[in-house]
């Protein structure tokens, strides 16, 4: 354990913040996964609605920093481009 206060103070924050992004990465997961179980049962509305979803999530946790805004456009595109291949 640190002896030095300001190094006792950025353990906490640092632990605060990796709560707090775990959080955040979390709801993206689940986000992704509700449009990939869309896709997968082949209902283009369903997917359509996860995905404005998913889009809003990704891009909330961008602008918190916890994506960088490159990985958040390959997965929002990823997932666009899954949508769109549905029959």
């Amino acid at each position: 354990m640190a002896n030095i206060k300001s190094a006792k103070k950025r353990i906490l924050v640092n632990r605060t913040k990796a709560e707090r992004n775990k959080a955040i990465k979390s709801s993206v997961k689940t986000a992704v996964k509700k449009v990939r179980v869309a896709i997968e049962a082949k209902d283009k509305q369903a997917a359509q609605a996860a995905l404005l979803a998913a889009t809003a999530t990704i891009d909330k946790a961008t602008s918190k920093g916890v994506y960088h805004k490159n990985t958040a456009s390959r997965k929002v595109s990823r997932l666009a481009k899954a949508v769109n291949e549905i029959a």
